[in-house]
Parts: C-alpha cells; structure tokens; sequence
C-alpha cells in the first residue's frame, strides 16, 4: 500500500480514541515477536558461546537491560502509532517495529567487545567498551534526529528504499534462507506454512497466526525426529534439562562504573562509533521513508532521537547493544498490524529477559522453525523498494542494492578465511583475483554500504531524470564522504580512500557539465525524485 493508496481519513473519525487492539495485531505480534525472539537467541549465543561472559553477567545484566530498552522503545512507537491515529482518523495506522540493530550487533561484538577481551584475557573488559560504543552512538543518533529530515527531503525515494533492499535481501534473507536448506524438512515446510499465508491470504483455523502455526509445526517435527533418532533440529533433553538453571528474576542495574571503565578504549571504539552512527541516521530514514510509502508518515526527529535515548538508557544500565527502527513496517502492516503488536512485543521481551527464559527457548524452538519469518521480511523489504517506486527508476534500486551484496561476500570470505586461520592479505590478492575473487574491489564497494547505496542510488534517479545538476551534488557528497572515509574505507581518517574520492569528484564534474548541455525534462513528463514532501520535523 503506498503513501497515496491508504485508508481515508474520516473527518467524523479526527480526534477519536484509536483502537489499541485487533486481530491483526496477533498475527503481528506473533510474526514481530519471533523475529525479536530470534535476535535475542542469536545474541545470547554471541554472548555465552562467543564472548565467554559469565552466566551471572548474561542472564543477571546484559539482558535484563536488553528487555528494558526494548521496551522503552516497542511502547513508545506504539504511543507515536496512536498519536497518528487519532490525528489522521484512521484505523489503519501500524506502529513502527523496532529493536536491537542487528547489523551492529555482530560488529560490536566481533570488531569492538571480542578483540578487546581477547587482548585483555577479560570478556568484562570487551563488555565495558561496547557500553563506551553505544554511549557514543547515542548522542550521534540525538543530534543527527535534527539533520536527518533535511537530507530526507533531498534524496529520491529510490535511493532510500533500494540501499534498504540491499541489506534486507544480503543480511536479512540470506542466512534464513540458507538456514532453510540446510534443514529443509523443517525450513521449506515452515516457509511454506508462512508463504501461503502471508503472501496468498489463507487462513489457518479459528484465525489461528501463521507464525505461531509455522513454529508449532517446527517443533513436532524436530522434536518428533530426535525421537526417531533422526534429530533434525538438533533438540536434546539434555540441553532443556540445562536451561532451567538460568530461571531467576533480575531487573536492570544502573552500570556507571563499567561505562566510565570502557573509556580506556576510546581511540578503538570511535573508529567504528562515528561510522556507524551514521549508518544509523540512514537506516533510520530509509525504515521511515518505507513506512511512509506504506501509508504512515512518522517524524523523523522524533523517531531518531528516540532511537538515541532508549539506546543511551540500555547502555548505562548494562546494554552493549543499540536500538533501531527496524526494516519490516509494511510487513507487519499487510499482516493486520496495528498499534498494540508493538507494546505487547516489550511486555513480551520483559517477561523473556527479566526471568531468564531466553535459554530455555532456545533449547526448545529449532532456530530454523523461525528462520522462514526473517526469509518474508526480507522478501518483502526487497519488493517495496520497487513497488512504490517510479518502474523507469528501477535500474537505481538495483545499483543501490550492489554494495550490500559486496559487504556480503566480503564477510562471507574474511569468516571463511578466519576459520582456517588466514587472512586475504596472506593469501595473496594476486592469487584470489587469479580463481575470480576480487577481494579488493568487494572491500572497496563495500566499505559503508548504506551510505554507498545511498549515494549511488541518487546519483542514478537524477541521471534518469536528467537532473544533472542534483546527481553533479550526489557525486560531489560522495567524493567527501570517501575522503574521509564514511564510504568506500574500513575506518573513518584523512584520504582513505583517495583514488575513489578522486573519481567521485570526477563524475561530479562531468555531471555538472552535463546540466550545461542539455536540458532537463519538462515537469509533466518526469516523475518526482522524491514521490514525498515532508516538512523538516
């Protein structure tokens, strides 16, 4: 549904209390609250098995403060979803989805909190500096809320949406999708129960969720098959034997201490932090700019500030890990989402993290069962992205979305690598471009792949266009951000990347003499960059 497709506002509706509940909002809930629960399993795991943190500091801090900055998140969102609501008149308002980053989870637990307590023989050590990370990205999340909706207005939809697809499709669908075929009695069958549902619009008896439908079945067969002998899930009684310990209840503590400790490490951290606040001031707009497009307008200083003070709260009572509007509005929309899918999910992760339940659900829910839930987002996300978009600007979602896929095989290859003990610089460039592997070009067109999506992205709209002029700006923005290193390098500093920012400036030039030597499209015949014209919130 896009921005000029949703419900009409009712003017005998303006003002009227919005319904907190439907039951649509089930379907949401259980679809948003699995793909929440798969995050929190996965980052338990990172912390447990990866970060060797003690029991008493996973189960005791860390995710006790998780579940209160989710909370604090999940609730408000929902209080700008009834906000809008009652404005609008509508009934159709989604509130937007929002949780851990994912993407930052992994890079502050493997480039930040995993060096640093490996270096120190101390996982509280690497715990301490990824609180010093989050510290520092919160107030540039804060402070980026008051630019975000001007670079909003300025940049084509395309460009939002198509650097979105990118990471929906290499670092939402990818891994789910695999996870699937690799248990394929379980994912295929799970992905189908959720595919036919979502996507064909039958329905389950008694209004029975998909997802809840989907997980279930997982279970009986995962379970069924380890008692078959054929363990397909990987379940063992043993391992739920073993979860029961970690029950308790612990609420968050403050952890001034710990924060204050982590500034050992503060020429580290903020290698990354700069960087990927930024990557957050980006995402957060593109997730905004797709939940417009599916008919709710959110203000993007609200909802980036948001991100900033709930992130700000988790890290100083123990949380190393940042919020974000997640992708997947429109998904939780066209499954009947509303407003209370999103304060039920906190609740949710209240009960999940404060009494230590998290360790007997991933004991008794194969990964896989859930994984087909993240499959459809994904899919979704990538479809959005040129659905509500101008189909002739098709060719700029598409170039949008290429440098994700870099950033994707990059890691794929450095994980590979790592596991048997080498490196790409060791081996040889010379020697990977030799069987096809173009390493350094990956590394290059990866390096800060949502800005370099973003980018491209305008750059190809306006051309499409025929507006020089604006693409000229677009090349000369990334020309900048190169030099110093926010696109196209691996850390932020001084000619990083010089020869691309070089190139950069090259094409701006070239674009520019462009706009002198040919003339624009008329008005009438060219659809707008931006299909929005949203006022600076």
């Amino acid at each position: 549904m896009s921005a000029t497709e949703m419900t009409p506002i009712s003017p005998s509706r303006i003002g009227m209390r919005p319904t907190l509940w439907t039951r649509g909002d089930w379907n949401a809930l259980f679809g948003f609250g699995t793909n929440i629960l798969v995050n929190m399993l996965v980052l338990t795991g990172l912390l447990q098995f990866v970060l060797k943190m003690p029991p008493e500091i996973v189960f005791g801090r860390i995710l006790p403060a998780v579940g209160l900055m989710m909370f604090l998140s999940t609730v408000y969102y929902a209080f700008l979803g009834y906000q809008l609501a009652k404005k609008t008149g509508r009934d159709d308002v989604c509130a937007l989805p929002s949780g851990i980053s994912v993407p930052h989870m992994f890079v502050v637990t493997f480039v930040i909190m995993l060096p640093i307590g490996a270096a120190t023989g101390d996982p509280i050590k690497g715990w301490e500096a990824g609180l010093v990370w989050v510290f520092f990205q919160s107030f540039i999340l804060m402070i980026g809320g008051f630019v975000a909706p001007y670079i909003r207005k300025i940049t084509p939809r395309a460009a939002l949406l198509g650097t979105l697809a990118g990471v929906s499709i290499a670092f939402i669908a990818m891994r789910p999708a695999f996870e699937i075929f690799t248990t394929p009695v379980i994912g295929l069958t799970c992905f189908a129960i959720i595919m036919v549902s979502w996507f064909g619009g039958v329905k389950y008896p008694k209004g029975i969720p998909a997802g809840l439908v989907a997980i279930a079945v997982g279970m009986i067969i995962a379970w069924g098959s380890t008692a078959l002998g054929l363990n397909y899930g990987g379940m063992s009684v043993d391992k739920v034997g073993a979860a029961f310990s970690s029950f308790g209840f612990s609420v968050p503590l403050p952890a001034f201490g710990h924060v204050f400790s982590g500034f050992d490490y503060l020429g580290i951290i903020l290698v990354t932090a700069i960087p990927f606040g930024i990557y957050d001031l980006v995402e957060a707009m593109d997730n905004v700019e797709s939940a417009e497009a599916a008919g709710d307008h959110y203000p993007t200083t609200r909802v980036l500030t948001a991100d900033g003070v709930v992130s700000l709260i988790g890290c100083l009572m123990g949380n190393p890990f940042i919020n974000a509007v997640y992708i997947g509005h429109p998904g939780w929309k066209s499954m009947g989402g509303r407003i209370g899918y999103s304060a039920a999910t906190g609740l949710m992760v209240i009960i999940l993290s404060w009494f230590g339940i998290i360790a007997l659900l991933l004991a008794l829910i194969p990964v896989v069962a859930i994984s087909p839930i993240l499959l459809y987002i994904g899919m979704l996300i990538g479809a959005q992205a040129f659905q509500t978009t101008p189909a002739k600007h098709a060719p700029a979602v598409v170039l949008a979305l290429t440098p994700h896929l870099a950033a994707w095989a990059k890691l794929l290859i450095d994980n590979s690598l790592a596991v048997a003990g080498t490196s790409a610089a060791t081996l040889g460039l010379d020697k990977l471009g030799a069987v096809g592997v173009l390493y350094h070009g990956l590394e290059v067109m990866g390096g800060g792949a949502i800005l370099v999506g973003l980018v491209l992205g305008a750059i190809g709209v306006f051309v499409v266009e025929r507006k020089f002029v604006p693409a000229a700006a677009f090349a000369l923005a990334g020309a900048v951000l190169t030099f110093f290193g926010f696109m196209h390098g691996e850390s932020v500093g001084i000619a990083v990347t010089p020869g691309v920012a070089l190139a950069y400036a090259i094409v701006a030039g070239f674009l520019f003499v462009c706009s002198k030597m040919t003339v624009e499209a008329p008005a009438a015949e060219s659809v707008p960059s931006t299909a929005h014209a949203a006022p600076a919130e």
